[in-house]
This record gives C-alpha cells, structure tokens and sequence, in this order.
C-alpha cells in the first residue's frame, strides 16, 4: 500500500541531524532500519533520508537552524522521546547499545505493564523501547 492510500494516521518522526549519513548508518547497526529514500546535497552529503524500522516510518533530516530545527548536538538536549513499540524490546535495546547508543534508563519491567528502556543515540536523540506485557 503506498502513502497515498493509506486510511490510518501515524506519526512519522523527523529528527534533526548534523550528519544525516552517520545517522543513516547508525540507525541502520542499531535497529535493522531500512533506508526507503534518500536525497543528497550538491556536496554529496546526504540531505534528507526516510526509513523504517518494522514498517513504522521516520524521517531524517539536516539540522535547518533558520526554522529552528536543530539537532541534540547543537542545543544539549532533547525535548522528547522517540517511542517504539516492538515484540522484542530487549533485542532493540541491546544493538542500540552495541552499535554506540548509551543506556539512558535500563530495560525493565513496570508495574503499569510495560516493558522499557530508554537508549540515547550518538546524536543525542533518546528512544523509548518498549511493549505491552
């Protein structure tokens, strides 16, 4: 089914990157993403990238700091969390970790019935891995 006919509506994240290729490569080590699309600057450099993780769609793109769209690098922090839900969080979490992210919150289960943990990126951009358990 393509984009355009769809009839659900999902979130489709957009993170802010310095480098949209090293973010590529990262996500593709950490979560077996899948590059759907890519479109280079005139340098080469990857401009903007689409991908999936498991069918769930997210966008990458360069830092674009005259729309105030700036990357964890650059401010220091993040103002969110990117959620995925998944049969198998802890395998997630565990190549995330391997591929360079950094253990933000360990994975472990919650009294409201979720499994998480919480995996910050080389980039500054922090995941929450998780399922209904």
């Amino acid at each position: 089914m393509s984009l355009t006919d769809q009839k659900t509506t999902f979130f489709a994240p957009h993170l802010a990157l310095k480098n949209v290729q090293a973010g590529m490569d990262f996500y593709v080590k950490a979560f077996g993403a899948i590059v759907l699309r890519s479109f280079d600057n005139s340098d080469g450099s990857v401009h903007v990238a689409e991908m999936e993780i498991e069918g769930a769609m997210f966008h990458l793109h360069e830092e674009s700091p005259h729309n105030q769209q700036l990357s964890p690098e650059t401010v220091g922090a993040t103002t969110n969390l990117v959620g995925i839900f998944t049969s198998d969080p802890d395998k997630h979490f565990n190549r995330a970790v391997v591929a360079g992210g950094s253990v933000s919150s360990v994975m472990q289960d919650y009294e409201y019935g979720y499994r998480q943990g919480v995996v910050t990126d080389p980039f500054g951009h922090q995941w929450l891995i998780q399922k209904k358990i």
